[in-house]
Parts: structure tokens; sequence; C-alpha cells
């Protein structure tokens, strides 16, 4: 199961490497997501990075739900 660190969520400017290598200064949030290791082997089999479609939903939405009720509860909305 992904978790999410709730107390290590913030809001900050910071200085980071794109994937291409662009360097870039951003505001954003920075939400601490935790895969246990026992789950990376599942998860990196399951992954294609050349395929539009990959990972599946089975993988993808508890991530994304994750992230976003992160989000939503340190926003407040």
């Amino acid at each position: 199961m992904i978790h999410i660190d709730y107390s290590q969520v913030s809001e900050s400017s910071i200085s980071i490497n794109d994937t291409d290598g662009t360097a870039l200064d951003v505001e954003a949030f920075c939400i601490p997501v935790l895969i246990p290791i026992s789950m990376v082997g599942e998860l990196m089999a399951n992954y294609d990075p050349t395929s539009s479609t990959s990972p599946t939903v089975a993988y993808s939405r508890p991530i994304s739900r994750a992230v976003l009720d992160a989000l939503k509860r340190f926003i407040g909305d």
C-alpha cells in the first residue's frame, strides 16, 4: 500500500533539474510518497515507460489518490 507522510507535506520554493536536465526554480508542494520496498518489484514489473497506458489503473489510481488526498488535506479544501 502507498502511504503519504502528511507531517512532511510542505509548500516551498525549490530548485530542481527536470527529467530532461533543465534547471528550474519552482513554487511547489512537496509530498513525500512512501512506497514499501516490498512493492517495488511488482510496481516495476507492471510498468512500461514506453506505453502511454502504463501503469494500469490498478497501480496508478491508488498513487494518484494518495497524492491528491495529501494535497487536499494540506490546502484545506
